[in-house]
């Protein structure tokens, strides 16, 4: 492809524009992905471009072992690219260009992907690659082609004829084996995943190779288990004919199908009898090169002993010649001396003449001494070397007597040579075959099953496939779709519904982004394949086109469940239900009917300020815990850690519940897990979470509320709405019965009027089976919490507001650890009242925690005080609102309970037991920041606690009041030091009070 070529798709550059603006919001972005904090940092390295430090790592994953990374070093700053070098012992030791100090902050890249797939599209716009631009713009609405008609599916499709097919998927299967594009809608429960097996096995019976893609690892995985299905039998599956590129999610695919899927598993199977033969043919090389080793041994030992001899002999001449001249010069030693001898003392006529001459001579003498002293010792290094080598000799001797036997029953050392010629001429052969499997499996697959992701990041993928699918299409990205469309040589198919959950984006409502930036990714980014087409228009209607077939009927919600789903979602194409109206689930007097609504109004929570307020619901937690409950004594959930039932009887394989906001997923999951057992993991979660799997029973928790509007979930309006979408895939999940807890009253006031979130309310008002609230959370007198058992008391209940004083009281008098009262504001008489309660127990050891507002008046000195000579600790917070009273850390007393205040609850109370919701309202608390209170400082028991100091001496803490952007200043000035427990900082009860007077 050419770049003018290029240049007759602007839409490319929109694209690229479009994921450009994505990759900015997303590393813009400070929320939605799990952060690392980084401290005690240092420099350990760097070469000046790079710099390595080593820190210590709070909530590091092992999983971001192996991913690309992002650091900054300090929050909000920007990300830079950073690689991980090694993690141990809860240390990171990482290498980036970023400058860091002893702090900062480690995430992984979520942008890689996006950065790819940016790549891809710019190689693109310059007219690189083999990208196939007609299949692309289909997407995009370019001159859409006619759909055909396969006129012989039976040929391609195994037992074509008796398949359990409805016609509008037979409809689809037809066109889709006949067209170059097909839309497949297919809305929940409709089959498409079968219609799609059916699709992917009639196109690689037509002689294409198929790529089959989705945009989540569990979407892929269910499809490719139905391919394998259907294609197992065909010759060549063994050798890889079906590829799962990428991390399996579903267990049951990796048990079946594993070992016949997996790249690596196939190479390493089909490598099997190379690697043995690889090993044989070593083996044998071995036997032969050791018998060569005994042949050169041979050789070498009787080259050795030749050698041997012939030293020997040499070193025996050597000390005989030693000998002979050692003899000599003994004889002309001893004649020297006789002529000294008669030469005596030099004297008379010629003394001078006889003195030279004894000087000559015992010269003489003194080298023919020093000749013999050599002599003898060349004889004796003479001799030494003879007794060796003959003893090597002797040794040797022995060695080749050892060999001859062993050579006697081998081959000729040149045939040996042969031999291992040969061997090793096959031994690289195959070694050369091993190293090409890899790509003969890779050849191997005609029908590959990968994520978007995947495939976009995968550029060996390009000029592969002849068919491209592309299944759960309402979830892609339209530049990774349009991608997708491209690497097909000849035919697309997009499956999917776009009334199901859209593409996860963030630059279309980054507030970081101009409006003109914002609308644009709205376009070239959000927009599903089946609206950018042009097969929906900006209502979310469907615009009829030859090459969209549409499935109408579903076979897996109970009919009264999928009139709910058309209610919200396909009021214009509703669905037909193709199942009968049973229950795979035991009876029980709280499932009467397939649909039940839980109205929570009359047991409506205090609602709270703050912005998070209807993010979760402590009623409805509640209901859902009772709901547990009762499902559990009448069978159809299995007791507590209940051990060996059946995977079906399980409680995730039984029932979902499905929240809207992450704070009451978070909620439910621990309260369920701390009530009811591990078990229960898995059972709660996000409708994206359960996007693609269904459950016997649904529970849905609307949330709505608790506070003082409905949320972002419910805004939206449209069957393109993101409301409606969600609300779809929620309510769908539910196979037999479908349980909505709701508000009403408050859902019907809030909810934009005729929007799909209103008409299901209404709808579920006027069909579904009332299930009252009461009858789940029992309602409560003081009197009854004497008469309860341990498993009853931690049953949450109501109380009404004249009965709340006696059940605190209680709990009070039978708290055992502490109490924490949160009431933002105090008054004389209450605080009397309680204290008369409380004293008694803060003197028997029991620790009262009392959280409020500073003192804003006299009056409200004289309280706090009060409170403190009582020996309660007051902690003073701003902008604290809630009410509440925390027994042990576990019993929750939540609503409208200002205890120590002027006002008594005015509506119902609710009593739980659960450690996680104690610890939520303490976070949420614990957000405000502290101020200092507007009295005069002075060492009150809420000021100086008294602590084992390192030494043992029992010294006292002063705990300040410090602003969080003071912290450093107080750590300087004071040395002040924090208290994670109680999250204050503090310094010595003898501090001079002059250094932290402006905290006091």
């Amino acid at each position: 492809m050419t770049a003018e070529t290029a240049g007759d798709w602007p839409e490319l550059v929109e694209l690229l524009r479009a994921v450009r603006a994505e990759i900015d919001a997303t590393l813009g972005a400070e929320t939605g992905f799990d952060k690392v904090v980084l401290t005690e940092g240092r420099a350990v390295g760097g070469d000046g471009e790079q710099h390595e430090y080593s820190f210590a790592a709070r909530g590091w994953k092992d999983s971001f072992s192996d991913r690309p990374l992002l650091v900054r070093a300090r929050p909000r700053a920007g990300w830079e690219p950073a690689e991980l070098v090694v993690a141990e012992r809860g240390r990171l030791r990482l290498r980036t260009s970023a400058e860091l100090g002893a702090k900062a902050e480690l995430r992984e890249d979520d942008t890689s992907g996006l950065v790819t797939l940016a790549e891809q599209l710019d190689q693109t716009t310059s007219g690189a690659g083999r990208l196939n631009l007609t299949a692309a713009g289909w997407l995009v609405g370019r001159s859409l082609p006619a759909a055909g008609q396969c006129p012989d599916p039976e040929r391609y499709v195994r037992d074509w004829r008796t398949l359990q097919l409805n016609d509008r998927q037979r409809a689809a299967v037809v066109r889709a084996l006949g067209s170059d594009l097909t839309f497949l809608w297919g809305p929940p429960g409709t089959g498409k995943t079968e219609v799609v097996g059916h699709v992917v096995e009639g196109n690689h019976r037509q002689g294409h190779r198929v790529l089959f893609l989705a945009p989540t690892k569990v979407a892929v995985d269910q499809a490719v288990e139905r391919l394998c299905e259907l294609l197992s039998a065909e010759s060549g599956f063994a050798d890889g004919l079906v590829q799962r590129v990428g991390d399996i999610a579903v267990g049951s695919l990796k048990e079946k199908y594993g070992n016949q899927i997996e790249p690596q598993k196939i190479v390493a199977r089909l490598s099997a009898a190379l690697t043995a033969e690889i090993v044989a043919l070593r083996d044998q090389l071995d036997v032969v090169d050791g018998r060569l080793a005994l042949h050169r041994e041979y050789a070498e030992l009787t080259r050795s002993l030749a050698q041997l001899r012939d030293d020997a002999g040499q070193a025996a001449r050597n000390a005989a010649a030693a000998a002979a001249q050692a003899d000599r010069a003994g004889r002309e030693a001893a004649r020297l001396h006789a002529e000294l001898t008669g030469i005596g003392v030099p004297s008379g006529l010629f003394a001078a003449r006889k003195a030279r001459r004894r000087d000559e001579l015992l010269a003489q003498l003194q080298a023919v001494n020093q000749d013999i002293a050599n002599l003898a010792a060349r004889h004796q290094f003479a001799t030494a070397e003879q007794q060796r080598c003959t003893a090597q000799a002797e040794a040797a001797e022995r060695k080749v007597s050892t060999l001859l036997p062993k050579l006697a029953g081998i081959a000729p050392a040149d045939q040996l040579v042969a031999t291992a010629k040969n061997l090793r001429e096959r031994l690289e052969a195959r070694q050369e075959e091993l190293r090409t499997v890899e790509e003969v499996v890779r050849g191997n697959c005609r029908v590959m099953g990968t994520t978007v992701a995947k495939a976009v990041q995968s550029r060996y993928l390009i000029d592969k496939f002849d068919t491209v699918v592309i299944d759960e299409a309402g979830m892609v990205n339209l530049p990774s779709a349009w991608y997708a469309a491209a690497l097909a040589k000849k035919r697309v198919v997009v499956a999917g519904d776009f009334r199901q959950l859209p593409a996860v984006t963030r630059a279309s409502s980054d507030r970081n982004a101009g409006q003109e930036t914002r609308s644009h990714s709205e376009r070239w980014m959000d927009r599903d394949a089946f609206h950018a087409a042009g097969l929906v228009d900006g209502h979310g209607r469907v615009r009829p086109h030859d090459c969209l077939v549409g499935l109408n009927t579903q076979y897996r919600m109970h009919s009264a469940i999928c009139a709910v789903v058309n209610t919200i979602a396909y009021p214009d194409a509703p669905l037909i239900t193709g199942r009968a109206d049973n229950s795979r689930l035991p009876p029980s007097p709280l499932l009467e009917a397939p649909l039940v609504l839980v109205d929570t109004a009359s047991r409506r929570s205090a609602a709270r300020g703050g912005s998070g307020g209807h993010k979760s619901n402590p009623v409805h937690e509640a209901v859902i815990h009772e709901l547990v409950r009762g499902l559990q004594y009448d069978g159809v959930l299995p007791a507590r850690k209940e051990e060996g039932g059946p995977p079906d009887a399980r409680p995730a394989a039984r029932m979902a519940v499905i929240a809207p906001y992450r704070d009451q997923v978070r909620a439910l999951q621990g309260s369920l897990a701390y009530r009811f057992g591990a078990d229960y993991d898995g059972v709660v979660d996000t409708v994206h979470r359960f996007q693609g799997s269904q459950r016997p029973l649904v529970v849905i928790d609307t949330v709505a509320g608790a506070g003082d509007k409905v949320g972002l979930f419910y805004e939206g309006t449209g069957l393109s709405s993101a409301t409606c979408r969600l609300l779809n895939v929620a309510v769908s999940r539910a196979q037999d019965h479908l349980v909505v807890v709701a508000d009403v009253d408050f859902l019907s006031r809030n909810l934009k009027p005729h929007g799909e979130a209103a008409r299901m309310v209404d709808y579920l008002q006027r069909h579904a089976h009332r299930l009252d609230v009461g009858d789940l959370v029992p309602f409560r007198a003081a009197a009854d919490l004497a008469g309860l058992g341990p498993h009853e008391l931690t049953r949450p209940a109501f109380f009404p507001a004249d009965e709340v004083p006696r059940a605190v009281a209680w709990d009070i008098a039978h708290a055992r650890r502490s109490i924490e009262i949160y009431c933002a504001f105090l008054a004389p008489a209450p605080v009397e009242r309680w204290l008369s309660k409380l004293k008694p127990r803060i003197d028997s050891g029991l620790r009262v925690t009392v959280h409020t507002r500073p003192a804003r008046r006299s009056d409200d000195e004289s309280q706090i005080s009060a409170l403190e000579a009582a020996g309660c600790t007051v902690n003073q917070r701003e902008r604290m609102h809630e009410k509440v009273v925390i027994v042990d850390d576990e019993v929750l007393w939540h609503g409208s309970l200002n205890l120590l205040a002027g006002t008594g609850p005015t509506d119902l109370m609710m009593r739980i037991t659960d450690p996680g919701a104690c610890e939520r309202v303490r976070h949420i608390v614990g957000r405000a920041r502290p101020d200092p209170p507007a009295r005069p400082a002075r060492p009150t028991r809420t000021e100086v606690r008294p602590t084992s100091g390192p030494n043992g001496n029992g010294a006292g803490r002063l705990y300040l009041n410090v602003p969080f952007a003071e912290k450093d200043a107080a750590k300087k000035a004071a040395k002040a030091r924090w208290d994670a427990k109680v999250r204050r900082w503090y310094v010595p009860h003898d501090t001079p009070r002059h250094l932290v007077e402006r905290w006091l």
